[in-house]
């Protein structure tokens, strides 16, 4: 297939690279680099890179009208500063539009968008399920859940994917690198009191293989394990990996900004395409500390506002 990503040098996209070129597949890549790494999409056969936003109607509609893609994967977002509403909306909301109508106009067979889990607001209901109303609060939220409904309008065949907190190479947000990073510089800790369901890469890779044929479902699906699990549990499992002794870390409430729990069900996932995650919590969280240890980590970014100290 010729796939077509954007935000192709963040985590997921990737992710999607290593795992898509060896299966042949021709693939093109934007990226403005604001979180990606250059690095991760080097010159290599089968694989194109153009540096820009989707922000940039001119640039969007060259690329799709060059590559001629069969598939896209929209994983572009904006994210870094909670207060940047702007750029929040230039991304992840007039970005999409632009992707959306390219992706039209050039007849693209699929388009598979992006989503976050915060989409959901602070749920009623525990585990969600994709059929829960969308009601976000923050910048980050409410542009990506206005993205994903130009996408489903796009006359497109669209997969909107509520995806969960995904672990694995190149992970550069959350409180596993966060926490991985502080311990190891021997700086202090909090954990918010919340929790998370988190996402093995391996279970992710192998849902987006799905994701791509031809016949795969279309709308709205829940990408998760269904199991919320605690922050203060992921301190915990990365101080012992790092061999150190019972630490005291605070606990505290939630901000404003964030949501105490967020599980999502994939039962209906299950049902349409027969996937489920098969990586337990405790081995998705070791085996990105073991990956931490072996290529180290950069900078750690975050959608909230509640910020460490820098002791």
């Amino acid at each position: 297939m010729r796939i077509l990503i954007t935000g192709g040098a963040g985590c997921l996209g990737s992710n999607l690279i290593e795992h898509w070129l060896p299966q042949g597949h021709d693939i093109f890549v934007i990226d403005n680099f604001a979180t990606g790494n250059r690095e991760v999409v080097p010159e290599v056969d089968g694989l194109t890179v153009k540096e820009g936003s989707v922000a940039d109607p001119a640039l969007v509609d060259d690329c799709f009208n060059a590559f001629k893609p069969d598939v896209v994967v929209h994983a572009a977002a904006a994210y870094k500063d909670p207060d940047d509403w702007l750029e929040d909306s230039r991304t992840n909301v007039i970005g999409s539009i632009h992707v959306a109508r390219a992706a039209k106009l050039h007849e693209v067979k699929r388009l598979i968008n992006y989503q976050t889990a915060l989409c959901y607001g602070r749920p009623q209901q525990l585990p969600i399920p994709a059929s829960h109303p969308t009601a976000p609060f923050t910048s980050y939220g409410i542009t990506k859940t206005a993205g994903e409904q130009f996408m489903l309008m796009s006359g497109v065949p669209t997969l909107s994917l509520r995806i969960a907190n995904v672990t694995g190479p190149r992970l550069a947000i959350g409180p596993i690198p966060t926490f991985y990073k502080r311990l190891k510089a021997g700086q202090n800790c909090f954990c918010s009191d919340t929790s998370r369901d988190f996402l093995d890469m391996s279970d992710f890779l192998a849902f987006m293989d799905l994701a791509i044929k031809a016949d795969a479902p279309t709308g709205v699906f829940n990408i998760s394990t269904g199991e919320a699990h605690s922050i203060k549990e992921i301190f915990d499992i990365v101080s012992d990996f790092l061999g150190l002794k019972a630490i005291e870390v605070p606990v505290v409430p939630p901000a404003a900004d964030d949501v105490p729990v967020v599980s999502l069900d994939a039962t209906e996932t299950y049902d349409a395409f027969g996937w489920k995650a098969k990586i337990g919590f405790v081995d998705t969280v070791r085996r990105q500390l073991v990956w931490y240890d072996q290529y180290g980590i950069s900078d750690v970014f975050s959608h909230l506002k509640q910020k460490f100290d820098s002791k």
